[in-house]
């Protein structure tokens, strides 16, 4: 039953996503690359909820999103939302930062900046870089990902 799962899992990355799925065997090169396409973020991050670590994508993609904002209500806003859904301590979907880094941005969050999570994101993007990312190349998904596209 698990195999089935991961299958129906891998198949929906790939048909859902809008971009060629060529793309797929570049996901083995660096994880700059996984993420820079929108099915192979889909990918890690159902292959993240599988190890119960999703926060750590979901905390990336809305760092990447805060990036984009250009008006002053919407970044306080917005960072209102990333700090209490992954920074502050019991958050609901907390990642694991240290404590200076989050006491960092508890000191700031009344006045953010486009800067304000940017450590808390490179600590995130480091740990799924060398613990999370070498284990979704492993993992069942990828592969079956790789297979159903005769990449290897």
């Amino acid at each position: 039953m698990q195999r089935t799962l991961l299958s129906e899992m891998a198949i929906k990355f790939c048909c859902f996503s809008q971009e060629p799925v060529d793309d797929v065997d570049s996901w083995g090169e660096s994880i700059e690359k996984l993420l820079s396409c929108k099915a192979g973020q889909a990918a890690f991050q159902d292959f993240l909820k599988s190890e119960y670590s999703e926060e750590n994508i979901l905390f990336w993609l809305a760092c990447e999103e805060y990036k984009k904002i250009t008006s002053g209500p919407e970044m306080i806003s917005r960072a209102n939302q990333i700090y209490t859904e992954f920074v502050q301590t019991e958050a609901p979907r907390q990642v694991n930062i240290d404590s200076g880094t989050r006491t960092n941005i508890t000191n700031n969050i009344s006045e953010p900046t486009l800067n304000s999570f940017d450590t808390a994101q490179k600590m995130i993007f480091s740990l799924m870089a060398r613990d999370c990312y070498p284990r979704f190349l492993k993992s069942d998904v990828y592969q079956s990902v790789l297979q159903k596209h005769g990449k290897r």
